[in-house]
């Protein structure tokens, strides 16, 4: 299933043979400090409640995150972590921020559907206006990624098609539809990373046929990642436009950004994967 909603089929880039300058720009991030992080139930492959979990440990990864992102210039604002969330760490599912308007999220699983709430009176008390709980099931920008005003939306275990479509009439903003259909990718963000306002990096297996064919024609200049690379969430990154933060262990990734004219700074998030996240995942761009 891949539909447009919005607009007809837009052009975002073309094939280069040369890298373009990179530019950063400054950006606004919210984050949940991992107090509680656990994994005592599973709802996505990659989480074993069998598995220890050292919450000391996670927390000081992502206070090395924290730290990285300051270092680049951006500003971090912080969500506070309640107690009986611990998956609450993962603040880019909370919701979706764009043009100043947001929406939180509404959970699939019974387990962390509390978060939608918490996030949503933390937009309000941000100021965002208007903001909304999502009515259909949606999963926050876990499934929506942002490519200049292109909304990139995926589907097939977490957020609904109805959720694409009360997305696109908040915002006002074209959105794409893209089909997931390997359980280990089950959000968009563990499966592409948005690098700038015309460049995306991909696993095309995570996608249906029909998805793959509309971002070939999409985004011809793609990067595309490899096996190994997605394996280790390589594609749940943070771009700023030139710097991309993602996993340490991403090598081969950190090599085609390189290629590109992105600088890739990797951090260790080991512990947090765990959980079936990383970097992306510990982080939800305030686009105000």
């Amino acid at each position: 299933m891949t539909i447009m909603t919005g607009a007809a089929l837009p052009t975002t880039g073309q094939q280069t043979a040369h890298p373009r300058p990179r530019e950063a720009t400054p950006r606004r991030f919210l984050m949940c400090r991992p107090e509680h992080f656990d994994v005592t139930y599973a709802i996505n492959p990659w989480m074993d409640p069998s598995m220890p979990v050292d919450t000391a440990l996670a927390v000081a990864q992502w206070e090395t995150l924290r730290s990285t992102y300051e270092s680049l210039g951006h500003q971090v604002d912080l969500i506070r972590p309640v107690e009986g969330l611990p998956d609450m760490v993962y603040a880019a599912n909370g919701g979706v921020v764009f043009d100043g308007k947001a929406i939180a999220a509404s959970f699939t699983f019974a387990e962390r559907q509390p978060e939608g709430a918490a996030y949503h009176a933390w937009f309000d008390e941000a100021g965002f206006r208007p903001t909304i709980q999502a009515g259909a099931q949606n999963e926050g920008e876990g499934d929506f990624l942002v490519v200049g005003r292109l909304i990139l939306a995926g589907t097939g275990f977490r957020t609904s098609v109805a959720a694409h479509h009360e997305v696109r009439e908040f915002f006002g903003a074209p959105v794409i539809s893209l089909e997931l259909v390997d359980p280990r990718f089950y959000h968009l963000d563990t499966a592409m990373a948005a690098l700038d306002d015309r460049t995306i990096a991909y696993y095309p297996p995570a996608f249906s046929g029909a998805s793959n064919a509309v971002l070939r024609q999409l985004f011809p200049d793609a990067i595309i990642a490899t096996d190994a690379d997605a394996s280790v969430l390589g594609l749940n990154a943070v771009s700023d436009g030139h710097n991309v933060v993602l996993t340490d262990r991403a090598v081969a990734l950190h090599e085609r950004l390189r290629e590109r004219g992105f600088n890739p700074v990797g951090v260790d998030l080991s512990e947090l994967l765990k959980g079936g996240g990383s970097v992306k995942c510990c982080t939800l761009e305030v686009r105000a």
